[in-house]
């Protein structure tokens, strides 16, 4: 396992991560810890999580990932091996059994940190997450910004890295980043770190040979204003593993919750089956491919994989040994030009 050092931090993470939002739903607690358990004996010491998991987000479950990792860390003692990353839920009309005020102020801030140490059994997260915006932007596989002219956000971004800051301050967070950002909220946050004493070190957005919109207008950001990249949803929602090209599986993601459908379009079937079929005339899995591609970024610190089951975290994490050959890279390429980003 290779490792990068997250930009604007000493964090020195696993070009592999193991994202975590299973945990508490389609994993109990004894699967979870195995998962764990492997990922460490395999060089992987970056762990994602957030105060919502598991998912889907119910107020039943909320919180239960959390509480399945801090048991771990009790009985395990491994918490200074690890590199552990939380976010705090921004507005969402489905989540108001997290906070009454879904939003990123200190009070809110305070609520939520509290809470996930406690859940986590620590005294302090590595890296701490905004997992989405506050404002209405496009995200979720949303593709294009539809502006709301009633919308009643205002730009706080200096007083929410402030709010941050002070978090910092008191040992709670080490490093801070975002998730599910746009253009326009990465560098208004990065506008507002050069007037103060704290930096941004990561975005966590999706990204997959079937979503790559983050290389129109984020990926010259990250390079040139050195933001490190966490790079989840790598397989699509299990699409880019090939499993639904013949027949959807029985207790698969899509099947238990069929709203997590955007990988499932007409396009996003037919990228798919090039795909596929591309890696198939190379000798190696869909899967592999689909990682090794992401890994191959210059642009990405580590790509977030997730598994339901020991067989499929196995074959995510050899996937580290595998590397495209530009002949390969040229044909994912081709498909990408006749087929670009079916599922954003």
């Amino acid at each position: 396992m290779n490792f990068k050092t997250l930009p604007n931090s000493d964090l020195k993470i696993s070009e592999l991560g193991l994202g975590t939002m299973t945990w508490g739903q389609q994993n109990n607690q004894e699967e979870a810890h195995d998962q764990l358990n492997f990922a460490l004996e395999n060089g992987i010491n970056f762990i994602d999580t957030a105060e919502m998991y598991s998912i889907p987000g119910r107020k039943e479950t909320q919180g239960s990932t959390e509480t399945i990792i801090g048991n771990w860390l009790a009985t395990s003692g491994k918490r200074k091996d690890i590199i552990l990353a939380s976010k705090i839920a921004g507005p969402s009309r489905n989540f108001d059994h997290i906070r009454t005020n879904l939003n990123f102020s200190k009070k809110s801030l305070n609520e939520a940190i509290t809470k996930s140490l406690k859940r986590l059994q620590t005294e302090y997260l590595d890296l701490y997450q905004l997992h989405w915006p506050e404002r209405n932007t496009n995200y979720f596989g949303q593709r294009d910004y539809q502006h709301n002219t009633k919308e009643l956000w205002k730009d706080n971004f200096a007083e929410v890295l402030d709010n941050l800051n002070h978090f910092v301050k008191e040992g709670k967070i080490r490093y801070l980043g975002v998730s599910n950002e746009g253009p326009y909220g990465l560098m208004r946050y990065i506008e507002e770190t050069r007037k103060r004493d704290i930096k941004i070190s990561s975005l966590q957005n999706p990204f997959n040979l079937l979503n790559r919109k983050d290389e129109i207008g984020i990926t010259e950001i990250l390079h040139r204003e050195n933001i490190g990249y966490l790079a989840y949803s790598p397989l699509g929602f299990g699409q880019l593993t090939g499993k639904y090209l013949e027949e959807t599986p029985k207790n698969s993601r899509v099947t238990l919750f069929p709203n997590y459908n955007r990988y499932h379009k007409e396009n996003g079937f037919k990228a798919t089956r090039r795909y596929n079929d591309l890696a198939k005339a190379h000798g190696i899995s869909l899967t592999h491919m689909a990682l090794a591609f992401i890994r191959q970024q210059a642009f990405v610190s580590s790509t977030i994989i997730g598994a339901t089951s020991m067989k499929q975290i196995k074959e995510n994490i050899e996937s580290s040994n595998v590397m495209l050959s530009e002949v390969i890279l040229d044909e994912i390429r081709t498909i990408h030009e006749a087929i670009p980003n079916p599922a954003p």
